[in-house]
């Protein structure tokens, strides 16, 4: 059973690094600032008996990810982890600018090298999964309750797949692309056809929708329809050809294309930008499947959508029920800077900072995976 799971049931309190799996050479400062490295160094050869306090911090509001991994990280590579006393938020807290998210005390030398990393984990996953939650919350904005896919995949390497994939679920999309995204918490990927589908069949939506189904016999029937450029000529033909068993359609317009329906009517153009995937486009796909009695073929949209482009299209009623979301969601906009703040049970910090007392945070026990 994944550890997500468990955690779900209550049955522990955080996930560990039997969920992570980091990379060993963590343990040998591989990815720590060289400066960390000889800090450390320095603090065994002079002051070893110290005690420090470091704490967390970002300074925008947002939607917390990563602490469950930033601490497995100490649990995993700190020397004498169960030692350290460490006090942390829960992924999916709202945090406000400068809370404390995360603290550890303890012998600086014991885990003051893995500082950048921690810093680094809370950036990349809270930046996603804030992100997410503000794709998420527009794509409500009008009322109803719209999913959104996150589709990331080829807009970062994918060694980053799974912890995008985490945050993104913690930011409030329960719908990924590729099965490494789910990998942390037990889901499958989703998708249906790529272009290079349609292009193997020349063009042909029909014959490539054929092909998908008799492949896929149990999956929803999903259509792309902006390979020729022409969703609502192709949307038809789908919806004529497949009936009650097609469940949607799927456009992805280029934002450097004018689709042909607009070559056809040039009588409404002029009073908008006619380019990609539009709400005046969408408007008349979906009133064109209607007129046909396709009321139940629902519009998926993608390419090149944000927060600001969902909250556009849900203000103006626009009938899209599903957005998918890709680069716009993998801005690392978002950093966390660790600082030691108490040191040897004083109040001890550079200039401007100081210790940022948060009743919120929940102590951690070792080891974690016990509950």
């Amino acid at each position: 059973m994944k550890e997500f799971t468990l955690k779900h049931q209550g049955k522990i309190k955080r996930l560990t690094n039997e969920t992570f799996k980091f990379d060993q050479r963590v343990g040998e400062g591989w990815f720590s600032a060289v400066y960390f490295l000889k800090t450390k160094k320095i603090v065994e050869k002079h002051l070893e008996d110290n005690e420090v306090t470091m704490q967390f911090f970002q300074k925008r509001d947002a939607v917390l990810c990563g602490t469950d991994e930033a601490i497995a990280l100490l649990h995993t590579f700190a020397d004498k982890p169960e030692d350290l006393e460490i006090h942390a938020l829960q992924d999916g807290d709202r945090v406000s600018p400068y809370e404390s998210v995360l603290t550890v005390k303890g012998p600086y030398q014991n885990f003051g090298y893995l500082e950048g990393i921690v810093d680094g984990i809370l950036s990349r996953r809270t930046s996603v999964a804030t992100n997410v939650y503000k794709v998420v919350t527009a794509a409500k904005s009008a009322g109803s309750d719209k999913p959104v896919i996150f589709m990331g995949d080829r807009d970062d390497h994918y060694t980053q797949q799974a912890g995008d994939g985490y945050a993104a679920f913690i930011g409030g999309s329960t719908a990924q692309a590729t099965h490494a995204m789910n990998e942390w918490w037990g889901k499958q990927g989703m998708g249906t056809m790529p272009h290079a589908l349609i292009q193997m069949f020349k063009g042909d939506i029909v014959k490539a929708t054929e092909a998908y189904q008799d492949t896929f016999p149990e999956d929803d029937l999903v259509a792309l329809v902006d390979y020729n450029n022409d969703v609502i000529t192709d949307s038809l033909k789908v919806a004529r050809h497949f009936g009650d068993e097609l469940k949607g359609v799927r456009i992805d317009t280029s934002k450097n294309m004018v689709d042909h329906y607009f070559f056809r009517n040039p009588q409404i153009m002029g009073s908008f930008d006619p380019r990609g995937v539009n709400p005046q486009l969408i408007f008349a796909l979906r009133d064109a499947l209607d007129q046909e009695g396709f009321n139940h073929v629902k519009i998926v949209a993608s390419g090149g959508f944000n927060e600001e482009k969902i909250k556009r299209f849900e203000s103006l009623g626009v009938p899209v029920d599903m957005y998918g979301v890709g680069n716009n969601l993998l801005k690392i906009n978002i950093g966390f800077t660790g600082d030691n703040v108490i040191l040897n049970g004083e109040e001890e910090a550079k200039e401007g900072r100081k210790f940022n007392y948060n009743p919120r945070l929940e102590k951690v026990d070792f080891p974690v995976n016990k509950g």
